[in-house]
């Protein structure tokens, strides 16, 4: 029995995200064209944040409240998966870093860290030139 599903989009054009030579075209609110021929692997293309600091970054938080105690889901709906990376990067209240997750299918259960009090999830280049990025889903489990 599922009790909790969120679906995070890219949202916004400009935050958190690599301009430098990158051409985005937002056809449609779920696809979202994204190129760049020159960009290198290992750079962060677009992170989401479970938890922002309001005054100095001037967004909201675009990710659900999860915890170590509960099982959960994603699912990536993107093009060319193989050539990009999906990392969760969990932090304690103090912001240390608590643990990393590298999401390697398009579909995949997965647990966070019993400490965990807020992560992001990072969309980095794995030596793609261009991808439609649509979605993802978490979704929590029961049992």
């Amino acid at each position: 029995m599922q009790t909790g599903k969120w679906k995070i989009y890219w949202n916004d054009y400009l935050f958190k995200a690599y301009l430098f030579g990158t051409k985005i075209t937002f056809h449609s609110r779920e696809d979202i064209e994204i190129e760049n021929e020159l960009m290198p692997p290992g750079t962060i293309i677009k992170e989401w944040y479970s938890k922002v600091n309001y005054q100095m970054m001037r967004t909201e938080p675009s990710l659900p409240i999860i915890d170590g105690e509960s099982s959960y889901h994603i699912q990536v709906n993107m093009s060319d998966f193989e050539l990009y990376i999906i990392r969760m990067v969990f932090y304690d209240r103090y912001e240390n870093e608590a643990g990393t997750l590298i999401i390697r299918e398009p579909e995949m259960d997965f647990k966070c860290p019993l400490k965990t009090y807020s992560y992001r999830v990072q969309l980095i280049n794995a030596g793609g030139t261009k991808m439609h990025f649509h979605s993802f889903v978490i979704t929590e489990k029961e049992g």
